[in-house]
């Protein structure tokens, strides 16, 4: 295995462990076990257990920047954009539950608190979805609210539908999909 496949290896191995056991229930000698490397392999490419599960997050963001990315409608409307965010999210995460059930363990644990505070509230990096609920108030499209709150109800019922999705309460179709999604929007507008 190359260097850069011990490590990528790690991250997937270290996203699997916490999607089924938790973070407290993933010791490193099990993610060395799923990732196929010895434990001591894991120091040389991370510094430690938060460093790995920082580059799980990392990575699973990438992969939803990326699909937004994709076909993102720059300069329409902010329900166009919004609508294609929050479709893409909800697509991404009922194709990979694994990755939803990490973040819900991450953004609920103090791990995550820093990484949605800087998302909320950050000065440092451009956030997409930040931006796009700052337009939104500022044009007096989108109810004036905390962000926190337009965070709330635009994504809160996304991770809902997927996580039921994924286990078996409801089929997650691309109709249900849009619906869920134009519920979110009416639950933001003005």
């Amino acid at each position: 295995m190359e260097r850069g496949d011990k490590r990528e290896a790690v991250v997937d191995a270290m996203l699997e462990v916490v999607a089924e056991y938790g973070f407290h229930g993933a010791p490193m000698s099990l993610v060395a076990e799923r990732a196929n490397v010895g434990a001591g392999t894991i120091y040389r490419y991370f510094e430690d257990k938060d460093a790995v599960i920082a580059s799980c997050y990392q990575s699973i963001e990438e992969r939803c920047h990326a699909a937004i990315r994709e076909r993102y409608p720059e300069g329409r409307p902010v329900r166009e954009r919004f609508l294609h965010v929050a479709t893409v999210v909800a697509r991404h995460f009922r194709e990979a539950p694994r990755d939803l059930r990490f973040l819900q363990q991450f953004h609920d644990s103090p791990y995550g608190a820093d990484v949605r505070r800087e998302k909320m509230f950050g000065q440092g990096d451009k956030d997409l979805v930040r931006e796009l609920f700052e337009e939104g108030r500022t044009q007096q499209i989108l109810k004036d609210l905390p962000l926190p709150v337009l965070f709330a109800l635009s994504f809160g019922p996304l991770v809902h539908i997927c996580r039921d999705h994924a286990v078996g309460f409801l089929e997650l179709d691309d109709r249900l999909v849009e619906q869920t999604v134009e519920a979110c929007w009416d639950a933001l507008k003005r």
